[in-house]
């Protein structure tokens, strides 16, 4: 089952995060697109590929220290049918490095829509999971169902996202609560439909690192659910602030950070000691940061708590 196979990771790893793969052209380095365009052409096919080997350095530095990757489909979709199929490209490389794989689609549309979209997805054999919108409501959200438990597979559903203007929809006030609490609620219910062996549940939800008083409700609103947790890094979300995420058992929660260690080589804390060649170790670097950072605030909460 999903949740069981990721939670083992978790744990084998030591590390509750999962690396996105949102690559951008313009941040790519430069020797990869020379070595793209000078095979393919500077064209879609040729920044495609060097998105593709840009990602396999990637992966080929991670795969031995993250449980999954995350793999946000619009930086693919924009280049057409070449991106597109470096987007499944790269989700079979990181199957084969044992990497579980998260695709980041935010699907939602009726029922026998949604339907197709499950089958596109969840029924590939490099995919493990995806992302859903559940704005169109719980129908929308149960055609996905019968591929996670077929075919052993995960649904994160959108609850709380990390951006500055979700407050807009998700917190306005109900008679049963904010938007979002709702919407949790429909995620604990339908959560009990698949729970795996070790208690969790392979239906997930989406909680932003960037609301954690929020965080803190969602927990008590959704024990078994497993979060995929985003806003950590570029977005302002530190590792204090994705600990209510986590169970107390500290876990139950996958911090996803993107730009943060895909591009780590140009910031600011790795430039000078990374060139452009060295892209892919600096990633290694951040993450091997961001673990020990978010382990460290993770105990410092039990020692609290205690």
């Amino acid at each position: 089952m999903f949740s069981d196979k990721l939670i083992n990771a978790i744990k084998s790893k030591n590390n509750p995060t999962v690396v996105g793969l949102d690559p951008r052209i313009e941040s790519i380095p430069e020797f990869i697109k020379e070595i793209a365009f000078k095979k393919y052409g500077n064209n879609v096919k040729g920044i495609s590929e060097a998105i593709y080997y840009f990602n396999r350095g990637i992966i080929d530095s991670i795969f031995d220290v993250v449980p999954a990757v995350k793999i946000q489909v619009a930086f693919y979709e924009v280049y057409g049918p070449d991106g597109f199929d470096i987007f499944f490209k790269t989700a079979k490389y990181a199957k084969e490095k044992g990497l579980m794989v998260i695709a980041d689609v935010k699907r939602g549309d009726i029922a026998d829509v949604a339907e197709m979209y499950s089958k596109a997805y969840l029924q590939n054999e490099y995919i493990d999971a995806i992302t859903v919108n559940p704005y169109m409501g719980e129908d929308t959200i149960t055609p996905y169902i019968h591929d996670v438990i077929e075919h052993e597979k995960g649904l994160f559903i959108l609850v709380k996202t990390s951006n500055k203007g979700s407050y807009t929809i998700q917190n306005l006030e109900t008679e049963n609560g904010t938007v979002y609490e709702n919407v949790a609620n429909m995620v604990n219910k339908i959560s009990n439909l698949v729970k795996g062996k070790l208690g969790y549940s392979s239906i997930g939800a989406v909680v932003g690192a960037t609301h954690k008083e929020e965080a803190k409700i969602l927990r008590e609103k959704m024990p078994s659910v497993i979060f995929l947790v985003p806003g950590y890094g570029a977005q302002g979300a530190t590792a204090e602030d994705v600990t209510n995420c986590f169970d107390e058992n500290n876990l139950g929660a996958i911090v996803n950070s993107s730009r943060k260690v895909i591009f780590a080589y140009k910031s600011q804390y790795w430039k000078d000691v990374y060139s452009e060649y060295e892209y892919a170790q600096a990633a290694r670097s951040e993450v091997l940061l961001m673990r020990g950072m978010i382990n460290n605030a993770l105990l410092k909460r039990k020692y609290i708590a205690c």
